[in-house]
């Protein structure tokens, strides 16, 4: 098996959920959701100007370094658009661990979004990418997060005056997509 990488998927289906690459038409949404001070008060700093967010999403599509996905509902009514309910970022490849953060929701996503898509995450990054761990940074004040995380089965390995960092192996990752399996009962599927 070849060693795992970050690679873009145009669709990343869930349950109820959909990932979709973001791309430059997501400029607003993004900067909306990261300029909102109480969503982004554990997220690094955003210029406020929506211009530097477009410059950035055009990088994005030119590196290999991440994958940065919108998360949708999969269920659209046909002469509706999906709605974008929230982002997530995969980074920091360092062999068969991956990296995930900018995981923001909006107020009015379905209660079930957080897990599923934490949920997805895991599984496009096992299942479809190769990865076998996982290792991230929450900040200290940010409770509710890194509560999650070690639900999850997440082990806090480090932590500094901001951050907590964790690792989470292949046998806590694949125990959570067990034990919370009715979130994602299928296996995710990916588009081209």
């Amino acid at each position: 098996m070849s060693s795992p990488r970050l690679r873009r998927a145009e669709l990343f289906r869930g349950k109820t959920l959909v990932f979709r690459d973001a791309c430059v038409g997501d400029a607003a949404f993004i900067h909306g959701l990261r300029s909102d001070a109480r969503k982004s008060r554990h997220l690094s700093p955003v210029s406020p100007r929506l211009a530097d967010q477009v410059a950035w999403l055009e990088g994005y599509r030119e590196s290999n370094d991440q994958v940065y996905f919108i998360i949708e509902s999969a269920h659209t009514v046909q002469s509706k658009p999906a709605e974008p309910l929230g982002t997530v970022r995969l980074y920091d490849a360092q062999g068969d661990s991956f990296c995930w953060g900018s995981w923001i929701l909006k107020d009015d996503a379905p209660t079930t979004a957080a897990i599923e898509s934490a949920l997805m995450v895991y599984a496009y990054a096992l299942d479809a990418l190769g990865f076998r761990h996982a290792h991230f940074q929450v900040r200290r004040d940010n409770q509710r997060v890194w509560a999650f995380h070690e639900r999850f089965g997440a082990t806090r390995v480090a932590q500094d005056a901001t951050e907590f960092r964790y690792t989470l192996g292949n046998a806590a990752i694949r125990a959570a997509l067990q034990r919370y399996r009715r979130f994602l009962p299928q296996p995710a599927t990916e588009d081209a």
